[in-house]
């Protein structure tokens, strides 16, 4: 396994319609790297977020989709996705306020 620095884990925020209700819950939706475990996550979003304390993560691995071109088939990179949950008394996440 990858020796994984916690600002390589989390790769870019997922903002969608079912991502940005589930804030309301404290809930943060998070693409991040493919080896990542779930106490890494944690560590990661504790690190690079102020005050926030993170009460579970669950992650979900996206396989590559088959895609063609002509004659030749081949597959995408896989994924993963993480959701992260917040304590009640931490502080929101910053990079969503305002959205």
């Amino acid at each position: 396994m990858a020796d994984l620095k916690y600002y390589d884990i989390i790769l870019k925020p997922i903002i969608t319609e079912k991502s940005m209700n589930a804030m309301q819950e404290k809930k943060y939706t998070f693409a991040v790297h493919v080896d990542a475990t779930k106490s890494q996550i944690k560590e990661a979003v504790e690190k690079l977020f102020e005050d926030t304390k993170v009460e579970s993560v669950n992650t979900m691995n996206l396989e590559g989709k088959t895609r063609r071109r002509g004659r030749t088939s081949g597959k995408t990179a896989k994924s993963k996705k993480a959701i992260v949950k917040l304590t009640k008394d931490s502080k929101d996440i910053e990079l969503f306020e305002g959205l």
